[in-house]
């Protein structure tokens, strides 16, 4: 099996496993209800339309109102894109510096392996979330730096895991022929080594992902990165916290569908690991499996 096709194979066999079909068709739907919320909006989620946290029902909307009197169900509707699309950046980011420093540090080793996973050491020193507001409360709250802030502190953690998978793929036969024919270097890495890690690739992308939403999430209930009014889910929790015996909904539908969207992520993220190391396969393909296979002739 080509290494360059193996990735639709892992893919295909974790989507088929209960696991991953389970956590894919979760969090898929959250993602299409962030997706398609703003055009489903009955109201504009920007604009006092009910009573200050007025009770669902009546004129106040399906979930109620807010802090400010918006009505919650549009702007829990309208809150979400903004969220997964930052974080889909920053993991974009992350994960894509992260797997050149690690097959980088893998493939040229000696001296520049050193060198590069010091610096990797220095910056596993800082939680992530305490990188991501430092870098923000020094140079602005901005969403494009919250994004660059998330993806940095993604990088070392990715380029560990990737260094430690690419090493063995450095030392195969066929990147050994490879270089025989003075390729170059960048092209080995990503002709090469790379495709023969992808699958390692996609997993940290799913956890990165996860990651990604929730000190991204968290950043916006501290005031990072979103702007009021604009609705995003981290700082609708933020908002109507202190209103959370008057109208729950307000707090509770956003935290349930961030907790929901992570839970799907992470269920079909492990699905896909499994399926990389063959742990789970569909009942038709391990009825393929033969004796030899196992090892036991």
């Amino acid at each position: 099996m080509s290494s360059r096709r193996e990735w639709l194979v892992i893919l295909k066999r974790a989507v088929r496993t209960p696991r991953g079909a389970i956590g894919l068709t979760v969090a898929g739907l959250v993602v299409l209800l962030a997706i398609v919320g703003p055009w489903l909006a009955p109201h504009n989620p920007t604009l006092t339309v009910t009573e200050t946290f007025g009770t669902p029902g009546g004129g106040n909307g399906l979930l109620g109102g807010d802090v400010l009197g918006r009505d919650v169900f549009s702007r829990v509707l309208a809150g979400g894109r903004t969220l997964l699309g930052m974080a889909a950046a920053a993991t974009v980011l992350g994960v894509g510096l992260g797997v050149m420093l690690g097959v980088t540090a893998a493939y040229l080793g000696k001296w520049r392996d050193g060198l590069i996973m010091r610096v990797v050491d220095v910056f596993l020193a800082f939680p992530q979330i305490v990188f991501a507001l430092l870098l923000v409360s020094v140079a602005g709250s901005h969403a494009w730096l919250v994004i660059l802030a998330v993806g940095i502190s993604h990088a070392p953690q990715v380029a560990r895991v990737v260094r430690a998978a690419a090493l063995d793929v450095c030392e195969r036969d066929f990147v050994k022929a490879v270089e025989l024919y003075d390729t170059p270097s960048f092209r080995v890495m990503a002709g090469e080594v790379l495709p023969n890690i992808l699958s390692v690739v996609m997993v940290e992308l799913g956890l990165r992902f996860t990651y990604s939403i929730l000190i991204i999430a968290g950043m916006a209930f501290l005031g990072f990165g979103v702007t009021p009014p604009a609705p995003n889910w981290g700082l609708m929790i933020n908002e109507n916290r202190i209103g959370l015996v008057v109208n729950p909904w307000a707090v509770i539908v956003p935290a349930g569908l961030i907790a929901v969207l992570t839970v799907g992520l992470n269920t079909f993220t492990d699905a896909v690991a499994r399926a990389s190391l063959g742990v789970d396969r569909p009942a038709e393909e391990a009825a393929l499996i033969t004796p030899v296979q196992l090892g036991l002739e």
